[in-house]
């Protein structure tokens, strides 16, 4: 098993080096540089959506049932108004955290 893990460790270095290898000396040009700023935001958003939208693998937008939802509404506008990712965390965690205790 460890020798699985090694082998494929090594093959996703290898191909992260690859790329960095053949293009890190190149400038990458703005027709592609452009979108690629955009990947991460929407990775992030397709790991934490159903997260918050279906934590039991239904789609649930009742408050009472659902407080995930109801925090992320509070963290949506934190960070819509403040554009600070510290304080959207908290405020977040925080709402959950009330929103559970309460619910």
């Amino acid at each position: 098993m460890w020798a699985a893990v090694v082998v494929i460790g090594i093959g996703t270095y290898l191909t992260r080096l690859s790329f960095i290898g053949a293009f890190g000396e190149r400038e990458m040009p703005a027709w592609l540089e452009r979108p690629l700023r955009y990947v991460a935001p929407a990775v992030l958003g397709a790991i934490v959506l159903p997260a918050v939208v279906m934590p039991s693998g239904v789609i649930d937008f009742a408050p009472s049932s659902n407080p995930r939802f109801v925090a992320g509404l509070v963290a949506m506008a934190v960070a819509i108004r403040f554009r600070n990712v510290t304080l959207v965390i908290a405020v977040g965690m925080g709402a959950l955290w009330i929103l559970d205790a309460v619910l």
